[in-house]
């Protein structure tokens, strides 16, 4: 069954049929969110938003075949407010007391093979670093396998543009992650 029917049955007044889109494309809203924000804590919930905001605004829905493209654009909205909102609320470290320690906040673990951890927390540090529009198709194409025409529709952009930011991503990862071992 394709999306546009689900959609089409949800406005039916069956609820299933959205059960079954949510489990289709919570994945990759989760994704879009994190690549957006940068914070895998705070995409889970960004992504459950814009899904109750999706099902909310339905009604909406021009062209039920787009259902994807339309979804991660309330998606992407809703990390633009949030992140437009977190702006405004952060409290910097220097309001701390002379007597608080900002690592006090921080947790450590230990690890069996810290070189790999380490490895793996600057490609994470890396990867947050890309440019937004780098980091945004990196982590969709990689944690969540979309081709790129999906990705090409989700964003808004050709694949040929999903294929150029993939590869300048991989690029400047490899840069950056050779420069490390320097």
């Amino acid at each position: 069954m394709t999306d546009a029917e689900l959609v089409r049955q949800t406005l039916a007044g069956a609820p299933a049929a959205y059960e079954e889109l949510v489990r289709r494309w919570a994945g990759r809203v989760t994704a879009l969110c994190h690549a957006k924000i940068g914070c895998a804590a705070h995409a889970d919930d960004l992504a459950q938003d814009a899904l109750l905001r999706a099902y909310r605004s339905l009604q909406s829905l021009v062209e039920p075949e787009k259902f994807g493209a339309w979804l991660c654009r309330i998606a992407l909205h809703t990390c633009l407010s949030w992140l437009k909102n977190k702006q405004r609320t952060q409290v910097p470290f220097s309001v701390l007391g002379a007597d608080q320690n900002p690592e006090d906040y921080l947790s450590s673990g230990d690890s069996v093979d810290e070189e790999h951890e380490d490895a793996l927390d600057r490609l994470k540090k890396e990867v947050a670093a890309l440019p937004e529009s780098y980091r945004e198709v990196l982590l969709l194409y990689y944690h969540q396998d979309v081709t790129y025409r999906d990705l090409a529709e989700m964003l808004g952009v050709s694949p040929a543009t999903v294929n150029s930011r993939l590869t300048k991503a991989r690029n400047l990862l490899r840069e950056r992650m050779n420069q490390c071992r320097k």
